[in-house]
């Protein structure tokens, strides 16, 4: 597999170069009566809504569902040392449960943007009966969602980090239906071109959106939207998959990067050297996160994490 290129993460110079998913928006900011930005709101069953504005967006972590993982901690990252633990436990004492448990969050982001549109990125456990409810928790996307204030039907865009089953989870009913009607769901194509032709994926979540139209494939950096001087950009972060991608959130004041499964797990946070067993290719995902982790540093940025039991973490820490 190709190396991972620096200039992957020099954030500046993607959002000024990646070629424009959607049209940029100059809208009034039109959040509903009661919404705060960069505070909780109402707590739904699973667990508080919470935000962090970014320029002209907010950025809502919506837990979908909370679970104890079907093997060790140990066993998942066999390479980690005590003192990689001890630094984890630090940072995210929720993780570490009995008998070397690993309790994970199974966490979506909404990006609220002026004029009300709405972008998901992931898209959780999904119900009972989607794949990754057969091995975690069955979600609660729709109730987190409606005490966002967020109508599915103002949701225009779905950024898939990558098509593991506990990301997509609500992105179709399990009769098919996509869930948000007036969104493009937006994949890296290496992504798609990964899933055999027998893959339970591509029959579960590929083939109902390009039956509707709705599956957009992209390749490399791409600026999905733009609204009072923020950016929101795809940028590939190969190894957990081949085609995985993250999302920057890029406001004047403030830089926030949803990392998908970058990091899986605070030991990777402390650690990127510490790979993950589950990882397509282990070497590349060490050198994605290093990069991915050295620019946050940098640029102090925050991190919003799909699986640690806190959603917004300081890339410092």
């Amino acid at each position: 597999m190709a190396r991972v290129h620096r200039r992957t993460f020099l954030w500046g110079a993607v959002a000024a170069g990646a070629g424009a998913l959607l049209p940029s928006a100059a809208e009034a900011d039109t959040s509903p009566a009661g919404w705060s930005r960069g505070e909780a709101v109402a707590p739904g069953r699973g667990g508080a809504v919470v935000s962090k504005a970014v320029g002209a967006f907010d950025v809502v972590a919506l837990r979908d569902s909370a679970d104890t993982f079907p093997s060790t901690q140990d066993a998942m990252f066999p390479s980690a040392t005590a003192t990689d633990w001890r630094r984890a436990r630090r940072v995210d004492p929720g993780a570490f449960g009995p008998d070397l448990a690993w309790r994970l969050d199974f966490r979506c982001y909404a990006v609220r943007r002026p004029g009300g549109r709405i972008a998901l990125v992931d898209a959780g456990v999904g119900p009972a009966g989607s794949p990754a409810s057969q091995w975690a928790a069955p979600g609660n996307l729709p109730e987190l969602l409606a005490t966002a204030h967020i109508d599915v039907a103002d949701v225009d865009l779905v950024v898939l980090t990558h098509v593991h089953e506990d990301h997509m989870g609500w992105s179709v009913s399990t009769d098919g239906v996509p869930m948000f009607p007036n969104a493009h769901y937006v994949v890296q194509g290496t992504e798609v071109a990964r899933l055999s032709e027998t893959s339970p994926m591509r029959d579960y979540l590929i083939v109902p959106l390009q039956r509707t139209g709705q599956l957009r494939e992209i390749s490399g950096q791409v600026r999905l939207a733009a609204a009072g001087g923020s950016r929101l950009t795809a940028i590939p972060t190969p190894g957990h998959t081949v085609g995985h991608q993250s999302v920057l959130v890029d406001g004047p004041d403030r830089r926030l990067v949803i990392t998908g499964d970058v990091l899986v797990h605070a030991v990777q946070l402390v650690s990127p050297e510490v790979g993950y067993a589950l990882e397509a290719d282990q070497g590349v995902a060490a050198e994605t996160r290093r990069e991915l982790l050295a620019d946050a540093r940098r640029r102090d940025a925050t991190l919003a994490t799909a699986h640690l039991t806190r959603p917004f973490v300081d890339a410092r820490c």
